[in-house]
């Protein structure tokens, strides 16, 4: 498994794309990678003093202001806010509850969860600084 995560963040390197690793910090200091992404379930904190390269980026992901909160004690400079619009289990941050927690966060806002072109201009309403979508690229 290492090697090929090896060949995965050597790939990304060369077309110019970043390589993070999912909730294992160790790992991503170990193969060297461009950064960390902590989940919403994971509350661990035991991490925050352990990274102080320069080019080390954290990003998590949130579905409220209690996981805000955390995410902000975990030093995470970007965050997925979902899911904006309706999922496949009818849950949703909605317009107004997206920018409600946008305004209470200095971290720089992603949002992901039910994009597609039929709702792209109300995503536009809310100017966040990312986009993010499976079933919009599809």
């Amino acid at each position: 498994m290492f090697k090929t995560l090896v060949e995965l963040r050597d790939f990304c390197k060369i077309n110019n794309r970043k390589f993070y690793i999912s909730n294992d910090f160790k790992l991503a200091n170990k193969i060297n990678a461009d950064g960390l992404y902590i989940s919403s379930t994971n509350k661990n904190l035991a991490h925050k003093l352990a990274w102080h390269q320069k080019k080390f980026n954290i990003i998590g992901s949130a579905h409220n202001l209690r996981e805000i909160k955390i995410k902000e004690l975990q030093n995470v400079s970007e965050i997925f806010l979902s899911p904006l619009f309706k999922d496949k289990k009818n849950k949703q941050l909605n317009i107004y509850k997206y920018l409600n927690l946008k305004n209470l966060t200095p971290m720089k806002d992603i949002s992901l969860g039910g994009i597609s072109s039929k709702n792209i201009k109300k995503l536009k309403l809310i100017n966040p600084y990312g986009f993010a979508g499976i079933s919009f690229f599809e």
